[in-house]
This record gives structure tokens, sequence and C-alpha cells, in this order.
């Protein structure tokens, strides 16, 4: 039912800066959770950061202090701006929503998801 299209991945140096947006359908910000999840080949899949309908956010331990989650509700666009980039964060980076009652962190699962943005950091 939900949407999610992201966008601006691509591949920087260490120590760069990249800045993902994610477009959703309806109105998936005034009620759902949101986040954004990661995956590199033959590793388990990540949460990364996640932000409610309250503005509240929470981040994984290795993005904290780097990454920032943000949205755009007028415009249905999620944002998740990522600085000090390593090589450690190259993976495909998915846009997630989710409707269910319960805590908004990176640890919930979530229902819907998108096609995925690459991101590559070299040393």
């Amino acid at each position: 039912q939900v949407q999610l299209v992201e966008s601006g991945g691509g591949s920087v140096q260490a120590g760069g800066s990249l800045r993902l947006s994610c477009s959703a359908s309806r109105y998936t910000y005034s009620n759902y959770c949101m986040g954004w999840f990661r995956q590199a080949p033959g590793k388990s899949r990540e949460g990364v950061a996640t932000i409610h309908r309250d503005g509240s956010t929470s981040y994984a331990d290795s993005v904290k202090g780097r990454f920032t989650i943000s949205q755009d509700k007028a415009a249905n666009t999620l944002f998740l701006e990522m600085n000090s980039l390593q090589p450690e964060d190259t993976a495909m980076y998915y846009c997630t929503a989710d409707p269910r009652p319960g805590v908004c962190g990176p640890r919930r699962s979530f229902i819907y998801w998108g096609q995925g943005t690459q991101v590559t950091v070299s040393s």
C-alpha cells in the first residue's frame, strides 16, 4: 500500500558526505515509524536510524554522531544525512516504514521497504 523510493546514493572517499532521500506515498510520516536500514554483501541487515511521528529519533551505535535522520512532512520525504563516511558504511541503504504500534527504534521490524540505493565508500 505504501510506496517508498530512495535516491541520493553514490561513491565517495572516506571522510566524505552523502544525503539520502526517500519519497513516500500517502500520509506515511503522520502515522508511521520511519527508518533506514543497510545491508552489505554477505553481511546481516542492520538498522541505522528511525524517526517517529513525534519527531523523536534513534540511531545505531555505529552511526551516532555521524548520521542524522530527518523528515519534511509537507513533501512526504525522509532524509538521512551521512557525514564522516567510512568504508564500513558501504552497503545498500533501504528506506522503511511501519504503521504498527510499538517502540520506534532500529531493532524493530518494518513491513514496507523501498528498492534501495547503493552507498560505496573508498579508502
